[in-house]
């Protein structure tokens, strides 16, 4: 059996959840990593079907870390294909791509005041070593024609156009978020060109819950 092949042989079965009845399908890469499209209603043959693409951040969705805000961006995803029908991506690509423990490294870097982009190349590692190509994949073996976007990061958006994947338009996904994180964003937006609008600010009650 080929790496593409096993990438194409999915586990599926429906779940009742919080957000609604959805489909999972499990995909297993060529690593032996397992990644997870939640599918809510039919897309088969659909265009300009709701999509996010999430990657895997076991420190805020599992620990409830307050340095992001990828917890609170992957709830509202679900709530939103519960909604509207759509499909979530779950890749495993923990820390951008750099793996749980050097992440843990790069937070012990930024307990000094380091940001999140020079904590990783003092660690000698990339800004973002996260791929998009899987997704693409997943999403052609659903039968989605195109899709509506939700994300802030540009590489996704340029990631599914090189993996053949219309984009019919793409939207923001901004999520009220605890103080904490509010630096994390704007690291994304001012250096990693993430398309963060430059007035917005988390939502104040959160951030004095925060202090």
């Amino acid at each position: 059996m080929t790496d593409d092949q096993r990438e194409l042989m999915p586990a599926v079965a429906e779940m009742p959840t919080r957000y609604g009845t959805m489909h999972l399908h499990v995909f297993t890469d060529h690593q032996g990593k397992e990644h997870v499209a939640a599918v809510s209603g039919d897309v088969s043959g659909r265009s300009e079907v709701l999509c996010r693409i999430h990657s895997e951040c076991l420190t805020s969705e599992i620990m409830g870390s307050l340095r992001c805000d990828c917890r609170q961006q992957l709830e509202t995803a679900l709530a939103r294909i519960g909604r509207e029908d759509g499909v979530v991506i779950y890749l495993r690509q923990e820390g951008r791509g750099i793996g749980l423990a050097n992440k843990i490294r790069a937070y012990a870097l930024q307990n000094q005041g380091i940001d999140t982009v020079d904590a990783n190349r003092l660690l000698g590692l990339p800004d973002d070593l996260r791929c998009y190509k899987l997704a693409g994949r997943i999403l052609q073996d659903l039968g989605v024609k195109s899709v509506r976007l939700l994300t802030n990061n540009p590489s996704k958006i340029n990631g599914l156009n090189d993996a053949g994947i219309p984009i019919a338009s793409h939207e923001p996904l901004l999520c009220d978020v605890d103080g904490l994180a509010q630096g994390y964003l704007e690291v994304k937006r001012d250096r990693m060109g993430h398309l963060i609008p430059g007035a917005w600010k988390p939502d104040q009650t959160q951030a004095k819950k925060a202090q």
